[in-house]
């Protein structure tokens, strides 16, 4: 296994939609890399048994987490609890890069 991944050999883009690389997937955490172009959406979903957090390499994006609505910088670290529901958007004129972590499902339950 490669220990070690720097972020910018997973980077990329998609005109389409959210581009989404994986850097590690583990028993019990997934670590990936999500892109979004200006004007991209990643839509309201929720993970009933899984934490997540998304870490804003750079760029800028707007958040939702459950009630609270809120503007992101690079640096801000973006925690969304199982069972919240939860989107981003890059509203920015820069791609939006973002580190984030999930823990896996834990073994014998649905997503």
């Amino acid at each position: 296994m490669e220990a070690r991944k720097h972020i910018s050999d997973a980077m990329g883009s998609r005109a389409d939609k959210p581009y989404k690389a994986t850097l590690f997937e583990g028993r019990t955490l997934f670590l990936g890399l999500n892109t979004l172009e200006p004007g991209q959406v990643q839509p309201l979903h929720s993970h009933p048994s899984q934490d997540k957090f998304s870490f804003v390499h750079s760029g800028s994006g707007h958040f939702v987490v459950g009630t609270d609505s809120f503007d992101t910088k690079p640096g801000d670290v973006v925690f969304m609890p199982a069972g919240i529901p939860h989107s981003v958007e890059n509203r920015g004129h820069e791609l939006l890069v973002l580190l984030m972590g999930i823990a896996q499902t834990p073994v014998g339950h649905d997503h």
